[in-house]
This record gives structure tokens, C-alpha cells and sequence, in this order.
């Protein structure tokens, strides 16, 4: 499975962190994967957390656009 597949399938069933990519799937670059996800057409939210005194984003895979 890639790094986008694995994206793919974790985003539609919870918010993904930076952290579940790298522990789930080895990526250093999920905005990079996300991107890829928003080219292929799919729709994906991102929200900002703040825990620890650290901010970093979280996605969620939606759906994919029609057309």
C-alpha cells in the first residue's frame, strides 16, 4: 500500500496527524499526500490542534468531487 492509499483509507474513517502518518505509514510529508488526495479530486477538511504547546494540522478525508 502506498503512502497516499494508506492516507486514503485512515482520512475516511478519523482525523489523521502528522504523527498517525508517520506511525501508520512511515510519511514524513502528509500535506504532501493530502495535496495528492485534493489533485485526484477528493474533498478534505483540515482543522489546526493545539496540544502541548504545539500547533499542527489534522485531515479528514470527505469525498470525492463529482465531474
Amino acid at each position: 500500500m502506498t503512502q497516499t492509499e494508506w492516507v486514503l483509507k485512515e482520512g475516511k474513517r478519523k482525523w489523521i496527524t502528522p504523527l498517525d502518518a508517520y506511525l501508520g505509514c512511515r510519511c514524513l510529508r502528509l500535506a504532501a499526500r493530502i495535496k495528492d488526495l485534493k489533485n485526484m479530486g477528493y474533498i478534505v477538511a483540515t482543522k489546526m490542534v493545539h496540544k502541548d504547546g504545539k500547533h499542527f494540522a489534522a485531515y479528514r478525508v470527505k469525498e470525492k468531487r463529482n465531474g
